[in-house]
Formats: C-alpha cells, sequence, structure tokens
C-alpha cells in the first residue's frame, strides 16, 4: 500500500495524497506534511523518500520550540518515580533472603543516597541515545539536543546531567532561570551547551 501525506496549503490540511500525487502539488522544502501515525507536521525536506522525490537538501535548522519548565520538571518526576519503582522491587527481593527486622531496615534506606547517581548514569545514557530522552520525556514529546537540534555526545550528556548541581544550587535557581532565558535554558544548558526542545504543533 502506498503512503499517504496530509499536506498544508495556505495554513490548512489537505489530503491525503498518494506520494505520486505529491509530484503535481509544487511541493517545497519548507512544505509540513504529515504521514499516518505521526503526532505532528514536519517539512518536506525531513522525509527521506521526498528528499529523494525532489531531490531536495536536509536542512539543519536551529531549533525554536522549547519545553517549558512544567514539562521538564513533570519528566524528571516521571523517572524518579520509575527508578524508585524499580528499587523498592530490588528491596522486596532482597527481603526474601533478610527476616530480621533490623536489617530490613538497613536495606531499605541504605540504598537511597544512590537513586541520584542513577538518575545521572540514567540520564546521560537515555539522551545520548538515539531517543536523545529518557522515558519521561519520551512521554511529553521532549527530547535533548546540542544548540542546532543535533543529538548530542556521551560525554556532552553526562557533562549536562553533572553540571545539573550549579542548577540546584543555591535555592534551584538555575533551574528558575529558565523563566529568564528566551529558549528557556536552565545553568545546566548553558553549561553543555544544549537545548529541551519539543514538537512543533500545527
Amino acid at each position: 500500500m502506498d503512503t499517504i501525506y496530509t499536506i498544508v496549503v495556505n495554513g490548512k490540511p489537505e489530503g491525503p495524497y498518494a506520494i505520486e500525487t505529491l509530484k503535481t502539488l509544487h511541493v517545497q522544502p519548507d512544505t509540513f506534511l504529515r504521514k499516518p501515525g505521526m503526532d505532528d507536521y514536519k517539512e518536506a525536506h525531513e522525509f527521506p523518500e521526498l528528499r529523494e522525490l525532489f531531490g531536495f537538501d536536509y536542512q539543519h535548522t536551529a531549533p525554536q520550540y522549547f519545553a517549558a519548565f512544567d514539562q521538564r520538571l513533570l519528566a524528571m518526576a516521571i523517572d524518579y518515580f520509575l527508578l524508585g519503582l524499580a528499587y523498592v522491587v530490588l528491596v522486596l527481593l532482597g527481603f526474601l533472603f533478610v527476616e530480621e527486622k533490623a536489617q530490613r531496615m538497613v536495606l531499605a534506606f541504605s540504598g537511597l543516597p544512590l537513586l541520584p547517581l542513577a538518575k545521572l548514569i540514567y540520564g546521560s545514557l537515555s539522551e545520548a541515545s538515539i531517543k536523545q530522552a529518557g522515558i519521561g520525556k519520551q512521554l511529553l514529546n521532549i527530547k535533548v539536543t546540542d544548540s542546532k537540534g543535533q543529538r548530542i555526545t556521551r560525554s556532552q550528556s553526562f557533562g549536562r546531567n553533572l553540571a545539573k548541581v550549579c542548577s540546584a544550587a543555591p535555592v534551584f535557581f538555575g533551574y528558575l532561570y529558565s523563566f529568564l532565558n528566551k529558549k528557556q535554558q536552565c545553568f545546566h544548558d548553558l553549561i553543555a551547551d544544549t537545548l529541551v526542545v519539543k514538537d512543533r504543533l500545527i
């Protein structure tokens, strides 16, 4: 079955059209289109098959849509919830081998300081992955990029997550700074030269 596209013409969606029909519609590199299953429109040059069909070049453009503070906060809360859930499961499994109450208390609380470390490692690996985001950010359709909108390296991602200490002190001003920054960057974003972007919506 041929892929079909919805195309934006004069600010209004039209279609769906088969890919062969697009040849007659004067599609330009910056024309917005969407295929079934996509949550958002993309420009024509972002589709590999349309670049091949029309001879477009892929245009690397700086991001223009940035994740708000509340989205980022919720994504972090989701990640910590999932890590906490995994920790509880591990503790319960440990209880199978520990029967004394005092030892169970030690087992339950001794690993809590490791949660921020786990978040540091998880965040660094996931944000440098092909998804460019952990589960929390993926659920909210936001991701971490460099200043040009490209995937960041592992070292850049690790530095970014480590620099969150600077955003947290004093009194989380580095996070609140995102309200004063037009790209909604926190201190750790400025240090690592990164952005947290969201999907463009029509």
